[in-house]
Parts: structure tokens; sequence; C-alpha cells
């Protein structure tokens, strides 16, 4: 399994991979993610002749731009649980809404490509296109802001799972990250009802993500320097590892 193979890896962003066993939690988002992933394609029939081919083939693009979505979100769980390897109940919680979020999200996501490529959706008006790209909006900064809850409720347990200061340094980075792009994804809702062509421009809202969190990442890299120095060493690497092999022997005794 791919999860496996990601957990084989020590450490990413200097924080010690916890999370080094595939849990159910984990199998059952999994699965969840392969479901929604089937809702994407399972309208498709087999063609009959080479204008329904071709007219399958032009809801390939809008499938693998939706399909990208869903594995970078698949990808950034799967981070989170390999760096932390927390399954309190807030961890459950959340990652329960998120696993919701992924199936309700497919329908708008699927329904806002296959418009944005040729795919025969009429909107009667701008309030219909704004709703649609609300929903989009929307549900994309709500995985942001789930993710951003579940860092930081690991910054909360940060002494229950033993990060180090370099550790919970960067846990809250990634949820202030995080924050800034369901921040952003809440002005493009906003945007998209402001009236006018304002739906027409939500999309666009998005080319903030970059500028905002190349900013704050900037600032805490500064900021992250000047309070630990250089620890980007392999061998400054690799000595934390052992720390962290060190403290769960104490526990286990």
């Amino acid at each position: 399994m791919f999860r496996k193979q990601v957990a084989k890896k020590k450490y990413k962003d200097h924080i010690i991979w916890r999370g080094q066993e595939v849990t159910r939690i984990e199998a059952f988002s999994d699965a969840v993610f392969a479901f929604a992933v089937t809702l994407l394609i399972v309208s498709l029939e087999v063609p009959h002749d080479y204008e329904e081919l071709m007219d399958n083939l032009k809801f390939f693009v809008p499938f693998g731009l939706s399909f990208l979505i869903m594995f970078t979100i698949w990808y950034r769980q799967n981070i989170f649980f390999r760096r932390y390897g927390l399954h309190d109940i807030k961890t459950v919680a959340l990652n329960g809404l998120l696993l919701f979020l992924v199936l309700v999200y497919m329908f708008p996501l699927k329904f806002l490509f296959g418009a944005l490529f040729g795919q025969k959706f009429h909107f009667q008006n701008t309030g219909q296109l704004s709703t649609i790209f609300s929903l989009y909006c929307g549900g994309f900064g709500a995985f942001y802001l789930l993710f951003g809850l579940m860092y930081m409720n690991a910054y909360a347990q940060r002494d229950h799972i033993r990060l180090s200061e370099v550790e919970a340094f960067q846990t809250k980075t990634h949820a202030y990250t995080n924050m800034i792009v369901a921040g952003i994804s809440l002005l493009a809702v906003g945007v998209a009802f402001s009236g006018g062509y304002g739906a027409y421009f939500a999309g666009w809202t998005f080319f903030l993500v970059w500028p905002f969190t190349a900013l704050i990442e900037r600032k805490r890299k500064k900021k992250f320097n000047l309070r630990f120095g250089d620890i980007t060493a392999p061998e400054v690497l690799h000595q934390m590892h052992a720390n962290h092999i060190e403290q769960d022997a104490e526990m286990k005794n």
C-alpha cells in the first residue's frame, strides 16, 4: 500500500514521523477517497460509436483535474497522520468531517469542471453561477479549515506527543498556512456573491494563495532561523530522529 511506503520516511519539514503504521481510521479514509473517485467517473457509459467516444473523451480533462484535487487532499491527510499519529476523539471527528466533505464535494466539483471544459450546462442567470462557484470555493476552503484545525489540535497536544520546540514551531506554521488558504477561499465566496461579474472573478481570487502563503512562510522561516539557527544538516536531523527513538523507549519503559 502506498501509505506504507510513505510511512517509511523518518521526517519531513523537521517533524519526526510518529505514525509508522496504517490504522483503521486511515484504511477507512482510503475507502472513502476511492469511493469518491468512483463517483467522479461512474456516470460515463461505454460508447457505442465514434461520436459517443469523442463525447466521453471530453470528460477526462475535468475528471483529471478533479482527481488531482482529491489526490492532493488525500496526500495532505496522509502526511498529517504520518507526522503525528494522532487518533484522539478531536482528530477522529475532524477527519470524519473531512471525509464527509470529500463525498459531498464531488458533485459541485464535477459540475464546475464539466462546465468549464465544454460540457453542456446551462445557467439561467448569474445567480446560479455565483452559487456553483460559492459551493466550490466554500468547499475548498472548508478542506483547508479542517486541516488547519487538525494542526492546531496537534499543536495543543505537543506535550502529550512530545513535540520538540522545532516540531511545535513547524506545526504552528502549517496551521497558519492552511488557515490562510481557508480565509482566501472565504474571500472568493464573497466575490462570487458580490453581484455583476463577481462570479467570473471568484476563481481568480485563488491566485492570492501563492503570495500570501509565501509571505507567511518567509516570515516564519526568518523567525525559525533566528530562533533555532541552521538545523537542516543531515547529521542534525539524524540526531533529532535518534532522540525521538530514545523518548519512545523511555515512554514504553
